[in-house]
C-alpha cells in the first residue's frame, strides 16, 4: 500500500494511521480506492513494467490450482485416496452440474476442462480475500475478471462463426426474426449491442463488483474493530469483530457462488453459440 503523507502539523493524528483510535482526536480511517492500490514488489509503476501483490497472488493461485490437480491425478488409482476423491468430486460437480446441464453431455464434454479450470481459478482468486497475509481478492481488480471474460468472449464469438457461418452468426447476434415486422431493425440493433458489448461487460463486472464490495465490507468492519478498541468503545469493537466473523463466513459463500455464476454464464454463452437459429 502507498505510505500516507506526513502531516504538516505534528500534533494532528492522521486518520489513516494504524495507531488511530476513537477518542484520540482522529477520524475513522475508512477504506476507499487507496485500499486497492499496491506498490510494486519489483519494477517501477511509472514505466508500466512492474510486479505487485495482486500479480503475485494470481501467480500463486495458478500454481496452487495446477499443483492440486496434478497431485490428485498424476497417478490416479481405482480406489482413490483423499486428495483424488476431493479433486474428482470438484471436477464432477462442474462437469455434471454446470456443463452437462447447460450444454448436454455430447456437446459439452470437450469444454469440461476449460470450465473446470475457470471455476477453480476464479474461486482461488476470490479465496485470497480471507487467507491471512494475502487478505485481498484478486478479482477485485477489474483487469483480472476482464481478461477472463475476454477469453470467454473470443471463444463464444469464434464458435458462433464456426458453427453458423457469417450470415448465421449475424442472425445469432442480432436475434433476427422476420416475424417481428416493422420493429425488426430496432430489435436487431438492440440485440446486437446487447450481445456483443453489454453481455461481456456484465460478465466481467458482475464478478468484479461482488468481490470489490465484499472486500470493502470486510475492511470496514476490520478497521472499525481496531478503531473502536479504546475506552468505552471496546464494547462496540466486540460487536464489530463479530461482524467480521459473520462477513468472513458470508464471503466464503459468495466467493464460491461468484465462481459458479461466472462459469454458468460461460456455458450459457457457449450454448448460445452452438444452438441452431430458427
Amino acid at each position: 500500500m502507498k505510505e500516507p503523507a506526513v502531516s504538516a502539523d505534528p500534533t494532528q493524528v492522521l486518520a489513516f494511521e494504524t495507531d488511530c483510535h476513537i477518542f484520540d482526536g482522529c477520524g475513522f480511517p475508512a477504506p476507499g480506492l487507496h485500499s486497492f492500490l499496491f506498490e510494486p514488489l519489483w519494477g517501477n509503476a511509472d514505466s508500466n513494467l512492474y510486479f505487485n501483490k495482486t500479480m503475485l497472488l494470481a501467480l500463486l493461485g495458478s500454481i496452487i490450482v495446477v499443483g492440486f490437480f496434478w497431485a490428485a491425478f498424476s497417478k490416479p488409482k481405482v480406489v482413490p485416496g483423499k486428495l483424488q476423491m476431493v479433486a474428482e468430486a470438484g471436477y464432477d460437480f462442474i462437469r455434471r452440474g454446470v456443463v452437462y446441464e447447460t450444454l448436454g453431455k455430447r456437446e459439452g464434454e470437450k469444454y469440461v476442462p476449460l470450465v473446470v479450470a475457470l471455476f477453480f481459478f476464479v474461486w482461488m482468486m476470490n479465496l485470497w480475500s480471507i487467507i491471512p497475509v494475502a487478505q485481498f481478492p484478486v478479482t477485485a481488480i477489474i483487469a483480472y475478471p476482464a481478461v477472463l471474460a475476454l477469453i470467454v468472449y473470443i471463444l463464444w464469438v469464434s464458435l458462433t462463426f464456426k458453427r453458423h457461418g457469417f450470415v448465421g452468426a449475424f442472425k445469432n447476434f442480432t436475434g433476427y426474426d422476420k416475424s417481428l415486422g416493422a420493429v425488426l431493425p430496432l430489435s436487431m440493433t438492440i440485440e446486437f449491442f446487447s450481445n456483443l458489448l453489454v453481455r461481456p461487460f456484465t460478465h466481467a463486472v458482475r464478478l468484479f463488483a461482488n468481490m470489490f464490495a465484499g472486500h470493502t465490507l470486510l475492511l470496514l468492519f476490520t478497521i472499525a474493530s481496531w478503531y473502536l478498541l479504546n475506552g468505552i468503545g471496546i464494547a462496540y469493537a466486540g460487536v464489530s469483530f463479530i461482524m467480521v466473523i459473520v462477513m468472513t463466513a458470508f464471503e466464503l459463500f459468495i466467493q464460491a457462488l461468484q465462481a459458479y455464476v461466472f462459469v454458468l454464464l460461460t456455458c450459457t454463452f457457449i450454448q448460445g453459440a452452438l444452438a441452431e437459429h430458427h
